[in-house]
């Protein structure tokens, strides 16, 4: 009680000087609200989020920011957040384009803190900004048109399918933007989550043994994919499906050993 007081008092007396402390004092305050009931309905007021342009806001500061542009179909309010802006940022940028804002979650504490805020608070859900294509990440109930027949769609499925190869990754043609990326590889939030709490003995051990599974979204309407259908050599087709689902792997750290050395070779020789 005493400790909650006096960050409430530091806070009001000062934010500027108590925002400039909260690197340090952040994650206790953060474990303090998970473990003590009490101190999390003190901490609402002082507790702090952070975007990936180091602005910090508190709980009910963040959700009156976002709320009319990130608010979904179904009412709610849908917080993005990064555990690694470096890796993540083709998708940060993604959802800086559509004006969305990310928060920064890198802390050790900061899976259990998503998941405590997200039971807490009200018609809020909390979404890694890798979760899932831009335009799925906050349903609006909006569908993109699609460039491609549904012949063209299972052709290009197919063909990607084939040029994978890997039962764990589950391909799909999606409608999106024609300037997002061609290919784009996703881990379910709930099914990363769980992982992710499994990893740090969260008694999530279950989840932990289960094999990691993958989205493959294939944006139908990016012009590398209208490239592959017009070609009529299958090698190549197979080829430059390769490319576009290595560099998605890349960009998320995902493409290493035998696999990596290969995509290298294969980018010399399509240059």
């Amino acid at each position: 009680k005493k400790v909650a007081e006096k960050l409430s008092e530091l806070f009001k007396k000062d934010r500027e000087a108590y925002e400039q402390k909260w690197s340090d004092i952040g994650l206790f305050v953060k474990y303090g609200m998970i473990s003590e009931e009490k101190f999390y309905d003190k901490a609402i007021e002082f507790a702090l989020l952070t975007n990936t342009d180091k602005k910090n806001f508190t709980l009910d500061e963040y959700k009156e920011k976002v709320k009319d542009i990130q608010t979904d179909k179904d009412g709610k309010t849908v917080y993005l957040y990064t555990v690694d802006p470096d890796k993540q940022d083709a998708f940060i940028q993604s959802a800086t384009k559509k004006s969305y804002n990310v928060l920064l979650m890198n802390t050790p504490i900061d899976n259990h803190f998503v998941s405590h805020i997200e039971h807490k608070l009200e018609n809020v859900s909390m979404k890694r900004v890798d979760a899932d294509v831009v335009d799925k990440l906050i349903d609006k109930g909006e569908n993109l048109e699609h460039a491609l027949t549904e012949d063209q769609s299972l052709k290009v499925k197919e063909i990607f399918d084939k040029a994978i190869n890997k039962p764990t990754y589950q391909v799909s043609v999606e409608a999106m933007g024609p300037d997002e990326l061609p290919v784009t590889v996703t881990m379910d939030e709930f099914m990363r989550r769980m992982k992710d709490m499994a990893a740090m003995g969260g008694g999530m051990s279950f989840y932990g043994s289960m094999p990691d599974s993958y989205k493959v979204a294939i944006n139908g309407n990016h012009k590398l994919v209208s490239k592959i259908l017009s070609s009529e050599n299958e090698s190549e087709q197979s080829a430059l499906a390769k490319q576009a689902f290595d560099l998605a792997l890349l960009s998320q750290g995902l493409l290493t050993g035998a696999e990596l050395t290969a995509f290298v070779n294969r980018s010399v020789s399509l240059i």
